[in-house]
């Protein structure tokens, strides 16, 4: 019987998907009603999305603790989407809703591969949320803020200090920091203090010539004690976001032109000074020459994927466990081989809504310092998603980065819930703004 189930599953998860993925596109030309009648259908496919993968998980494992997670991390969903709509009614509930859709599909698949890193996850997405609804307040309420840049960028250069002399190594990167018996990647946390630095720096400075040269020198540091620390992909992820931030606030062309060839000389210069990138790029050029060794991890996945076809093979019935780090970096060849190619053109699809929905945002955000901040966390979030799902799908060397809210790592997790709040919470702040510029105009003009 529940082989019946799993066999029929595989379409049926992938018409919810093509669903929800449909829905998500038509929110962008809805009206507030209609916006939130497609939001209310897409949170409908994420429960039964949900309850479908738990179900199937259940029946071939038979584990009476799946039940009890399931239980929990459906009063999670529920719990966190009624008190935050009752909150903050404003036009946030699209970004919400994507966020949780991709708690799902986590939960999901790390419910399948492995509980102990699930109930871990479930954790921090719990931790993670508590503080998503204080954000909006905070950021409100506390307008220094965007005063402090030059203090969070000393504060993220000694983090990363302390990561380079006492951190430990872990896949050929010293990014790891133990703490009695808590295990933190603080760079992912230092991105935050990144973002904040430079939109405020950016935003509050003259931007002339000589005070472009100084305060991209304090972003190289951040850079270069990431390359120190063998965390090519993080100082990747630095870099780009600082020259897409610099474009914005200077509007000057030449200077993202000139990020762009620098760092393309300085990744030439990475494939000769690091002895784990020339592995890497060899086992991305071809892994099946070194299948063994350098390109197992490559081959392994685009086997997953390439098993797994349109439809997948279906929950529990693939052999993820073959891919290696499939909990984290490779977990989109894990959803590949299981839920399918087409499941998997849909996920990659959501995120793209998501960047479409972050940039509205951006555009729409008059205060400098506001829109630096949500185009910062935008380009991380989307950069990060490209490295990935590059790195797995053959099209990039692998760069040893998450996907993000859907890849196990409770550092990874907590700064990228508190990156998509921030974005939520920023937009409602501009809503609010903008709805008491048009009291005060309706008020003036009917006093006149």
């Amino acid at each position: 019987m529940e082989i019946v189930i799993t066999e029929l599953s595989r379409y049926f998860i992938a018409i919810l998907m093509a669903l929800y993925t449909y829905w998500g596109f038509r929110t962008f030309a809805a009206k507030k009603k209609k916006k939130a009648r497609l939001v209310r259908k897409q949170k409908m496919i994420m429960y039964l999305f949900h309850f479908l993968g738990y179900a199937i998980i259940y029946l071939n494992e038979m584990n009476t603790t799946i039940l009890g997670l399931y239980g929990c991390e459906l009063l999670f969903l529920i719990v966190f989407g009624v008190v935050y709509k009752h909150l903050y009614q404003r036009e946030n509930q699209p970004i919400i809703c994507h966020m949780q859709m991709l708690f799902s599909i986590s939960m999901v698949m790390l419910g399948r591969l492995n509980l102990d890193s699930a109930k871990h996850q479930f954790l921090y997405m719990l931790i993670g949320m508590v503080v998503c609804l204080l954000l909006p307040w905070v950021l409100e309420h506390y307008t220094k803020l965007e005063l402090d840049g030059w203090f969070y960028a000393v504060l993220g250069v000694i983090i990363l200090l302390v990561v380079l002399f006492f951190g430990n190594e872990k896949y050929g990167a010293k990014n790891w920091l133990t703490l009695g018996p808590v295990v933190l990647q603080p760079s992912e946390f230092v991105k935050i203090l990144f973002v904040f630095a430079f939109a405020s720096i950016l935003s509050h400075e003259a931007l002339n010539f000589h005070n472009v040269v100084k305060i991209s020198a304090m972003a190289a540091v951040f850079v270069l004690i990431l390359v120190l620390e063998k965390d090519l992909g993080g100082a990747v992820i630095f870099f780009i976001c600082y020259l897409f931030m610099l474009f914005v606030a200077t509007g000057q062309a030449v200077y993202l032109l000139g990020g762009l060839l620098s760092g393309s000389g300085a990744a030439v210069a990475a494939y000769f000074l690091f002895s784990h990138v020339r592995t890497r790029v060899i086992a991305w050029r071809d892994p099946w020459s070194t299948i063994n060794n350098q390109g197992y991890q490559v081959a392994q996945s685009l086997f997953a994927i390439g098993t797994g076809g349109w439809f997948g093979m279906g929950l529990t019935q693939g052999m993820p466990k073959t891919i290696p780090i499939r909990e984290s970096d490779f977990i989109f060849a894990a959803i590949a081989e299981e839920l399918g190619v087409f499941f998997s053109i849909c996920l990659i699809l959501v995120y793209l809504i998501c960047f479409i929905w972050f940039i509205n945002v951006t555009v729409k955000v008059k205060k400098t310092f506001y829109k630096l901040v949500t185009l910062g966390f935008s380009v991380i979030i989307m950069f990060q998603t490209f490295l990935t799902l590059g790195g797995v799908t053959k099209f990039i060397p692998s760069t040893g980065v998450t996907l993000p809210l859907v890849s196990a790592g409770g550092s990874s997790v907590l700064s990228m819930i508190f990156m998509f709040c921030t974005i939520a919470s920023i937009n409602l702040i501009n809503s609010k703004e903008v709805e008491e510029n048009v009291v005060e105009q309706t008020q003036e003009s009917e006093g006149e």
